[in-house]
């Protein structure tokens, strides 16, 4: 049903229901605004989107406030612009003032605010409060006093992820943002996952910078550097150098690194492929024993962290296959490093990925192989954007290249890791070839809606049914475990991503509008997927190699040592 409103004496046409921001956003009329965001509760908290609407004395929130028939809205009156431009003079006196310094410098939106309402002197003055920098997280800094209390990241990490690791503490000029029982980030139960630095508007909320090792390690004569680059990377950055948005730009991306002075350059989505063979394997065996199933997914570090802290009696369920950056890093030290002559321990292992729990990950204690981390350091993908504009190379002259062998060719599959469903694919698909010798079609598919919010599809191999199911995003686990315990529902395999839409949304990834990049970058993997010539994983002719020269049989002896793990109860410190 059409609602008739007017708006800076233009007619136009709302939906009944609707928020008088969502009419204005989708008729193309920009309302300023520092707590909204899509998908999650408005709260008005910020002020910045007030509007004035004829017969109100006071401003409105458009967050908050419903159309209704007949109203008359002035979006850009004085008084609006006057309320909006005392409101971050306010927000500023309160802010500060390293802008210079801020990792958020250039993509503040506090900062882009000051600019676009002509805020250009400090006009109140007010002495903030004293906060000690949280440093405690391999994964995200926090500064409390840069935050502006938006609640964004309250929201996100509640209404989304469903952990709840920050809350409102304190009233009135007292309230702050803080951990549950106000404990460092590490000791809290924050699984790292990074959406609430996504969401953050200004500096309270960052990833843990590992630039300066990097470059330390690449400028150490001593220290033989590689670089592996993840699925998602590729589609994620091109727009941060003029390129077209979610152009593949992985070629682009070997020639750059190899320039900054990587000595070797793989792709993580071959070892997506070599994971896909072990848990093809590890499934099979667990299907024909009837035991321990569902299997989890353990590629993501965040969920993987989830379920040890909420669901430790389900730990045996998830895949003891490590993560493909685990399982990259570990063939690079023990693999490829002796076949060229070079010792594990001088070589400096770096990880370029799109989430921030891979930091974390890398620095477990399980994730090491006769005492050595399978992954030295990892940087997300702002710090590759910052890495090689540091260096100063323009990306549009570079010519693409081909990554070093032996981690040179990849599966299609394998880049499908980067999207929520593509791990589960990727399995089926190799499920599918090992029992029948042939190539999984999407006709052989057949979807299933059990759990509302939970992808799922069953396919027949050799006289067994498989059932697979995909949950994108943590908020459906508490839904989906309890109806298993239940046996309500039954799968063989569950893929978990902690980040909606997979790591092509996640926390490392370059700030924007997310929503728009995420489905650019899908379509973009997917796109490749149509094309490539190889779909599956037991087609890549360097898995076989891997395998032949160095793993011996797929889940054998030495695939448990090197490619597998285990997972164990993680206490909250609360």
């Amino acid at each position: 049903m059409n609602i008739n409103i007017e708006v800076n004496y233009r007619s136009v046409q709302a939906n009944k229901g609707e928020t008088i921001l969502e009419t204005l956003t989708r008729n193309g009329i920009r309302v300023p605004t520092l707590c909204n965001l899509n998908d999650l509760s408005p709260t008005g908290a910020c002020r910045l989107c007030v509007v004035e609407v004829e017969g109100r004395d006071n401003l409105v929130t458009s967050c908050t406030q419903v159309v209704e028939e007949g109203m008359r809205i002035y979006t850009h009156s004085p008084r609006v612009v006057r309320a909006r431009k005392t409101i971050v003079e306010l927000l500023l006196a309160n802010h500060p003032d390293d802008c210079l310094y801020c990792e958020r410098n250039g993509s503040c939106e506090l900062q882009n605010l000051a600019v676009e309402l002509n805020v250009r002197e400090r006009k109140v003055l007010h002495k903030s409060f004293t906060q000690k920098l949280d440093l405690s997280s391999p994964s995200i800094v926090r500064d409390p006093a840069k935050c502006i209390l938006c609640g964004r990241c309250v929201r996100v990490c509640d209404e989304v992820q469903s952990v709840s690791t920050f809350e409102f503490v304190n009233r009135g000029c007292n309230m702050y943002v803080g951990t549950t029982m106000l404990r460092d980030l590490n000791f809290s139960n924050c699984i790292g996952c990074g959406q609430c630095v996504m969401v953050c508007p200004t500096g309270a909320l960052y990833e843990r910078q590992n630039l300066t090792e990097v470059m330390d390690a690449l400028n150490n004569p001593e220290l033989v550097t590689v670089v592996q680059i993840a699925p998602s990377i590729s589609v994620s950055v091109a727009s941060e150098f003029g390129l077209k948005p979610s152009k593949d730009v992985n070629g682009l991306l070997f020639a750059a690194l190899r320039r900054i002075g990587f000595k070797f350059v793989f792709d993580t989505a071959v070892a997506a492929d070599v994971v896909t063979s072990e848990m093809a394997t590890e499934l099979i065996m667990r299907k024909e024993n009837g035991h321990d199933l569902p299997i989890f997914s353990s590629c993501c570090p965040a969920w993987v962290k989830f379920m040890e802290q909420w669901y430790p009696n389900h730990i045996s369920t998830l895949s003891a296959v490590k993560s493909p950056q685990q399982v990259m890093g570990t063939l690079i030290r023990n693999y490829f490093a002796p076949a060229i002559g070079i010792n594990p321990s001088k070589i400096f292992s770096v990880s370029v990925m799109p989430c921030l729990a891979k930091k974390f990950e890398a620095q477990r204690e399980e994730m090491t192989t006769r005492g050595l981390s399978d992954v030295d350091t990892v940087i997300s993908t702002r710090e590759l954007v910052r890495l090689i504009k540091l260096y100063g190379i323009d990306m549009q002259s570079l010519e693409s290249q081909h990554a070093d062998k032996p981690f040179n060719i990849r599966s299609s599959a394998g880049k499908l890791f980067g999207i929520s469903g593509g791990s589960a694919e990727a399995l089926a698909r190799m499920v599918f070839f090992r029992l029948t010798s042939k190539e999984l079609n999407q006709s052989n598919l057949n979807e299933i809606k059990v759990i509302s919010g939970v992808k799922a599809y069953s396919f027949n191999a050799a006289g067994k049914t498989f059932t697979f199911a995909v949950v994108n995003g943590l908020k459906n686990i508490h839904t989906i475990i309890p109806a298993l315990a239940d046996g309500d529902v039954k799968f063989d395999f569950i893929e978990v991503m902690a980040c909606p839409g997979g790591c092509i949304n996640g926390g490392g990834q370059p700030y924007g509008d997310n929503a728009k990049f995420v489905r650019m970058r899908a379509k973009a993997i997917i796109d490749m997927d149509d094309f490539d010539a190889i779909k599956c994983a037991a087609r890549n002719p360097v898995v076989q190699t891997i395998y032949d020269e160095f793993l011996g049989e797929v889940g054998g002896e030495k695939s448990r040592k090197f490619l597998h793990t285990q997972y164990s109860k993680r206490d909250v410190l609360l």
